[in-house]
């Protein structure tokens, strides 16, 4: 069979589309019609320089029409210094009243022209993880929790931090201290339970890593309350599954407890339904207390009883951490934060 050579045209590429070139604050100042100095001070929300409102819109419109960001670079150096806010990722598992103070806290912020960053330190802790975060060059480092230590906080500031704040129930030399009273939770729990006629009261210490820094002051509140009563404390380590809260309960009778604060809402959730299931009434056999005050706990039935903690609001902090920027060479300031009350319902 006869074979024959066909030659196929070879088609030419399609040319790659010429990359776009990066918008400019010279492209925004041209399309609104402004100066250059004009555009810095209304995307960078200088309040020294007074703009008109129209003016401010037409240069905010010229940017988004451009695509326009300013470079949080450039405009650090211009400053001396960045604007961003570091705030450590939680370890543990905080809880749904924590985790809404802190996007309440980081909008707030944002609002006053922070760009908020949160840095997962995983495997770091201490002085160690504060090295990692020093090479981002923060402005501020919000250090939730306990860890750092006056080694770290010293680091930071060396890095160009002007304010090292850290949230939790102790003070750090050289750190502004948003101090949390969490043995006040405890405390207010304990005196409630007593009130009520309980003599023989557990208190849930949860076992996830981490989460003593705030489980371990409750605890000693509960026991601060009772100290000189004729009432016991005990100790019930409790992980967040369904099996450790069911292993408790089969002992519940046993331990002859006739009260629990279970360290927060979420925790009275998944105690009280495996006492239920072991047929322990609610608050017949057992009181249950509660804290942090979640809409979930009036859907419980019983409803639950709780401490309602009364958090500063995201934007009261943000002014606090705006202050210590804006006055590096201050003392550090201790600021009490965390205030407790007793919401008594059916469950105690």
């Amino acid at each position: 069979m006869p074979y024959v050579m066909v030659q196929i045209p070879k088609t030419p590429a399609a040319p790659s589309p010429a990359p776009r070139s990066v918008p400019t604050s010279a492209d925004v100042a041209r399309l609104a019609g402004v100066s250059r100095a004009t555009v810095s001070y209304v995307l960078n929300n200088t309040s020294a320089v007074r703009i008109s409102e129209p003016t401010r819109r037409r240069v905010h419109e010229a940017a988004k029409e451009l695509g326009y960001v300013p470079h949080a670079a450039a405009r650090s150096l211009r400053a001396g210094h960045s604007r961003m806010v570091l705030m450590p990722a939680p370890t543990m598992p905080v809880g749904l009243l924590y985790s809404q103070f802190i996007n309440e806290l980081q909008w707030a912020l944002s609002r006053l022209d922070y760009t908020v960053v949160q840095h997962g330190s995983v495997g770091l802790r201490g002085d160690e993880a504060a090295r990692a975060w020093a090479e981002l060059r923060p402005v501020a480092v919000l250090v939730p929790g306990a860890g750092l230590g006056p080694e770290g906080v010293e680091v930071l500031k060396r890095s160009g931090a002007r304010a090292v704040l850290t949230l939790g129930p102790e003070k750090v030399e050289g750190a502004h201290a948003l101090l949390l009273d969490h043995e006040g939770v405890g405390h207010c729990a304990g005196a409630h339970l007593y009130s009520r006629g309980r003599r023989r009261i557990g208190v849930v210490v949860p076992e996830e890593p981490g989460m003593g820094v705030f489980s371990r002051p409750r605890l000693e509140g509960v026991r601060r309350a009772l100290l000189g009563t004729d009432a016991t404390v005990t100790e019930l380590p409790l992980a967040y599954s369904e099996e450790s809260a069911a292993r408790i309960a089969a002992q519940w009778r046993a331990l002859g407890l006739d009260a629990v604060f279970t360290y927060n809402d979420e925790y009275a959730m998944l105690l009280m339904r495996a006492l239920q299931d072991e047929g322990i009434r609610i608050p017949e056999d057992t009181a249950v207390i509660g804290a942090d005050d979640l809409m979930i706990g009036r859907l419980l039935r019983p409803r639950l009883s709780t401490v309602h903690i009364q958090l500063p609001s995201g934007h009261e902090l943000a002014e606090l951490v705006d202050t210590a920027v804006r006055e590096p060479g201050g003392a550090p300031g201790t600021h009490e934060l965390l205030g407790a009350t007793v919401v008594h319902r059916d469950s105690s």
